[in-house]
């Protein structure tokens, strides 16, 4: 398969593992043909057979840092066999030559990668090109938006699948995506958002944000909201409470009182980057702090105004932050706005980042990979050193990394879930620092591809 021939997308529906050239299972774990079944807008569905049973020789995996002095300048790595069964790793020994095993050929072993900020339900991405169309603010993309629904909820289910082989093909098995809940397409986006997800199962999963896209109050979402907030969705979520709908405490209350309602979590978009972006923050972690249930369950996702804020205003609140269990859900924003990812890590907030926007109305740079977010982290944050891009990794996995501060391996361990990507890297340093690409990806113990 020549590169300038075939595309990703179609390498990946095509190829049965992405290991061009190795020791190949002739079989992607599906059934039959995996056009047993057709959606309702005419695309096939792949059927997922029950895990199968296998292993794999000559993978590298990290074993331990290298030192000149104190100084980490350098990564160990050693080949194994991993067995995967039950799509669980059952076993890592040390290499053997199998003469039935799947020959990974000295690919690093990573944990797959898990985009945590992205809306798979209203993509472009597989129609027509079209760039962004400025529209007066927020409240004119909303307007926009109104317009333009309906009529991309025709083919969204199968948009979205074709996003997820796009996100698969970097790496990526795991997404939150938060989905439209509001007056005009009611709950159609989550509908059909469910259906392509029915449709990846067992070689993708997501977690979903019920998304008052066009406001909670500003446009009437709340009776929507609490419809979705009874159904297989996470987190609640929210849109910039005082630019939209005129109120930090109304909305935040209400937000708030359906995720305790509904048993969910809370993920809410705050671009707002003045006084009143630092006041909601201020103000969820309050509510956070007196509803304890909700610590380790709550997010912001952008969170812009951090970036505003002076150096000693960003310690405070990184240190609240810390304490409420809050975190940060970032797009790696550039430009005039440096978000203090560093200084929110140093004080222990749980931070992710995502793509957001993939070829939609608002932005059309999203690329669908991770890495390349966790490359920019890198360089903005001036993180070059072996020890510094090997920390940066996290972004992408969402939190597990092969080694810990202290170069000891944690994973991967024998139990964990096998979601693994595997990576024409010598090390995790390397994979950040070229965003090296991605050979294969195991979800669940399933090839994906």
């Amino acid at each position: 398969m020549a590169k300038t021939t075939i595309s990703r997308k179609d390498f990946l529906k095509h190829s049965t593992w992405g290991l061009a050239g190795l020791s190949i299972i002739p079989s992607m774990g599906y059934a039959g043909s995996g056009l047993d079944e057709t959606t309702e807008t005419g695309n096939p569905t792949i059927v997922p057979q029950q895990t199968r049973n296998y292993t794999l020789k000559n993978v590298r995996l990290e074993t331990g840092f290298e030192y000149e002095d104190e100084t980490v300048i350098g990564t160990k790595t050693e080949l194994f066999t991993v067995e995967i069964a039950d799509g669980k790793i059952r076993k890592i020994n040390a290499n053997q030559p199998l003469s039935d095993a799947v020959d990974a050929k000295g690919l690093l072993m990573l944990p797959s990668f898990r985009d945590m900020h992205i809306h798979l339900d209203k993509t472009l991405y597989a129609d027509k090109w079209r760039a962004v169309r400025q529209s007066g603010g927020i409240k004119g993309m909303i307007e926009l938006e109104q317009r333009t629904l309906r009529d991309m909820l025709k083919n969204s289910t199968y948009k979205a699948e074709q996003l997820i082989e796009l996100l698969q093909s970097y790496g990526t098995g795991f997404a939150r995506s938060h989905v439209n809940i509001e007056p005009t397409s009611k709950l159609d986006s989550l509908t059909n958002l469910e259906l392509a997800l029915a449709n990846k199962k067992g070689v993708f999963d997501a977690e979903l944000v019920a998304f008052p896209q066009h406001g909670l109050y500003y446009t009437d979402s709340l009776p929507y909201m609490k419809e979705a907030a009874k159904m297989d969705i996470d987190f609640i979520g929210g849109l910039d409470p005082t630019n939209v709908d005129g109120s930090i405490e109304r909305t935040i209350d209400t937000t708030v009182q359906l995720a305790l309602d509904n048993n969910k979590g809370i993920d809410i978009h705050l671009h707002e980057s003045g006084v009143s972006g630092q006041k909601t923050i201020e103000y969820l972690m309050a509510k956070v702090n007196e509803n304890p249930i909700l610590k380790g369950k709550t997010f912001v996702s952008h969170a812009f105004v951090l970036g505003r804020l002076d150096k000693a205003q960003q310690e405070s609140i990184a240190e609240q932050l810390a304490l409420a269990q809050v975190g940060i859900v970032s797009t790696i924003p550039f430009g005039g706005l440096i978000m203090p990812i560093p200084t929110l890590l140093k004080h222990g907030v749980k931070v992710m980042t995502g793509n957001d926007s993939i070829v939609d109305y608002w932005s059309t740079m999203g690329t669908g990979s991770v890495l390349q977010k966790t490359n920019l982290a890198a360089q903005l944050y001036g993180q070059v050193t072996e020890f510094g891009l090997s920390r940066m990794l996290k972004l992408a996995t969402a939190g597990p990394i092969p080694l810990n501060d202290k170069g000891i391996q944690q994973w991967p361990k024998v139990g964990d879930d096998a979601n693994v990507v595997l990576i024409e890297a010598s090390c995790s340093a390397e994979a950040v620092s070229r965003m090296s690409p991605v050979r294969s990806l195991i979800h669940r113990g399933n090839k994906v591809y």
